[in-house]
């Protein structure tokens, strides 16, 4: 029971990687918010941790969108009176185009979801800290926020704003008991490719060349354990780190 008395939010947690996180922490005894825009597949997570003896409610929420992120939020509060962990989960892919084919509106999709979505969650958790004296935050970033050649230029550049946002505010409030950590990611058995539209053949044929060097592809169950490792005291001394799981494929 590492996460005792804890709860906790985990955002794109009806599938993959964040549901296996909103489940693990529900197990290790942490109450969970479990927050998709699919509200149908966050709805049968929730209902699956109660039935087994957890604690969970669902919220919808597109992380684009800084109305549902405050809901996000107040929901929490109304339903737990506190926050002690957030997990910024919730990603989508471009379509692997250099940044010679992007479009605006591809760009600025991407960059809503997986970078700006991301940095106003964190905005409304680290006030809350502040307020509390403690609070930690876990963003999935991904082995594209590392290197170059694993996804297209928007992901690439929006994965690797994360990764600078999380190590700044690990810096700026390390003496403010709140600690920011990141998870990269290697190929993980998850949906996330189904975001993927208008796919660039030059693009994917570049970046094939990135993928033909991974190791294994891991199960989200993989990543959730780090991800309850980042979440919990037991990584009390481990802050502005982004931290790859990839079986090794970053290492190369």
């Amino acid at each position: 029971m590492r996460l005792e008395n804890k709860v906790a939010i985990v955002t794109g947690a009806a599938s993959g990687m964040g549901k296996a996180i909103a489940e693990l922490y529900a197990k290790e005894g942490a109450k969970v918010v479990v927050s998709d825009y699919n509200f149908d597949g966050a709805k049968a997570v929730a209902e699956s941790i109660n039935a087994n003896g957890g604690v969970a409610i669902a919220n919808q929420a597109n992380v684009a969108e800084l109305t549902d992120i405050e809901r996000l939020f107040e929901e929490t509060l109304n339903n737990f009176d506190q926050l002690d962990i957030l997990v910024n989960n919730a990603g989508i892919m471009d379509g692997m185009e250099p940044v010679g084919e992007i479009s605006d509106e591809k760009w600025d999709r991407v960059f809503a979801v997986n970078t700006t979505g991301v940095m106003k969650a964190m905005r409304i958790a680290t006030n809350l800290f502040l307020e509390q004296g403690h609070g930690v935050i876990v963003n999935n970033i991904s082995a594209g926020g590392l290197r170059g050649a694993r996804a297209g230029a928007a992901y690439t550049a929006s994965k690797h704003a994360v990764a600078g946002l999380t190590k700044n505010t690990a810096y700026m409030y390390a003496n403010s008991g709140i600690r920011c950590n990141g998870i990269a990611p290697g190929g993980v058995a998850t949906n996330i490719q189904n975001s993927m539209t208008s796919v660039s053949e030059f693009g994917m044929g570049r970046q094939m060349t990135g993928s033909g060097t991974m190791p294994r592809v891991g199960e989200p169950e993989e990543i959730a354990k780090l991800a309850l490792f980042l979440g919990s005291d037991e990584s009390s001394f481990v802050n502005g780190q982004v931290i790859a799981a990839d079986a090794g494929w970053t290492a190369y």
